[in-house]
């Protein structure tokens, strides 16, 4: 009986700390879209002559998707924190665990902290890809005009080919338009040429061009279109973010942390002779910290977060994919940003929104701490 108690009384404390985690999680998250769907417009509209500023991008949103545009993507980011915090923290805790085995104060150094973040970033950006991908078209959909308000005369009928690789699609009329201008003045032998090139998929769009981001109409769409490989686009620029967001998160936290409690012990009288003397940190304090270090991880991160919201903006079909693995097609750029995935194109735009990115993560680390430790004193008591 007595175990049986110990057992409800574990699941009911493991319970309520998974409810102070829900709660810190939502308080993130609704806190934090606006700046999250700033910050990644900035990145993909970004260019080297040109740039948007951030009152010009507000402007657009409203236009286009209202107030709520600045929440798009607010479920896929919602999807995505819940398992990516999970394996970044529980990743962070296992480690840290294992360095701690056998000392007395169960102390952990900066470096071990930074290795230890290291390893649980390069393990959540494995999870959060795919929610990123989706979370990040979303916003980018929210300052697209779809083809539909542009034009006023009727769309084509969608081809068998449209209708298999991009369901929901409608052809041009425009670009098609143009084709039979341009094949007008050659000697046609084939009795409807124009519906014979509707076939082939490279000429989906009517213009040879791959469909933008506002043609994918969710999920199912882009697998269709792209494969289920585009569930990982960008992977391999995430595991550098990831991996460098949460290890100058971790040892810049536990470098403050060590910080406040030197100054804590500081002013006690007498002096603690263990750490355990001096006490827990207060959740304003950690709370501050947690900020302090998103911020400065953001830093460390950017240029990696810059390259892979915009490789997620390209849409790149099945069969560009399988006509460039059949020529051996090389990726462009030196070995170092094919081995990170930076595009070179994209040198001169690696901080854009820096400022914004900076500011989300510092709010989002001290919503997220402080959030998680008030529910936790509150579902406690």
């Amino acid at each position: 009986m007595a175990s049986f108690m110990e057992d409800f009384s574990h699941e009911k404390i493991f319970a309520r700390h998974a409810a102070a985690a829900g709660v810190g999680v939502s308080t993130e998250v609704a806190l934090t879209c606006p700046l999250d769907v700033l910050k990644t417009l900035l990145q993909v509209t970004a260019g080297v002559h040109s740039q948007m500023d951030i009152s010009s991008l507000v402007a657009r949103v409203r236009s286009l998707s209202g107030l709520s545009g600045l929440y798009s993507g607010l479920g896929w980011m919602t999807l995505g924190k819940a398992p990516a915090l999970g394996v970044r923290f529980g990743t962070y805790e296992l480690l840290t665990a294992f360095y701690k085995d056998g000392r007395e104060e169960k102390y952990v150094y900066v470096s071990e902290a930074f290795l230890a973040g290291l390893a649980s970033g390069a393990l959540e950006s494995f999870v959060v890809t795919p929610f990123d991908l989706f979370k990040v078209r979303a916003q980018v959909t929210s300052i697209t005009r779809h083809p539909s308000t542009e034009k006023s005369f009727p769309l084509l009928r969608t081809t068998s080919i449209v209708s298999k690789l991009l369901p929901g699609y409608s052809p041009d009329k425009r670009q098609w338009d143009r084709v039979s201008r341009l094949l007008s003045p050659l000697p046609i032998k084939h009795s409807n040429v124009i519906s014979a090139l509707k076939e082939y998929p490279w000429l989906i769009t009517g213009s040879g061009q791959p469909p933008f981001v506002r043609d994918l109409k969710g999920p199912l769409s882009s697998i269709s279109l792209e494969g289920w490989s585009v569930l990982w686009r960008g992977l391999r620029s995430g595991i550098f973010r990831d991996a460098a967001f949460s290890g100058f998160f971790f040892s810049c936290w536990q470098f403050l942390h060590d910080i406040v409690i030197d100054w804590k012990a500081f002013q006690m009288n007498p002096l603690p002779k263990s750490l355990e003397e001096i006490g827990p940190l207060s959740p304003l304090e950690l709370s501050i910290t947690a900020g302090l270090s998103g911020s400065v991880a953001a830093i460390a991160s950017h240029s990696f977060d810059t390259a892979r919201s915009r490789s997620q903006c390209i849409v790149t079909p099945k069969y560009i994919t399988m006509e460039r693995k059949f020529c051996k097609w090389k990726v462009p750029g030196t070995w170092v940003e094919r081995f990170v995935g930076i595009n070179p194109l994209d040198r001169k735009l690696l901080y854009h929104g820096l400022r914004v990115r900076m500011a989300q993560s510092g709010i989002a680390c001290f919503a997220l701490v402080g959030g998680y430790h008030l529910a936790v004193s509150h579902l406690l008591n």
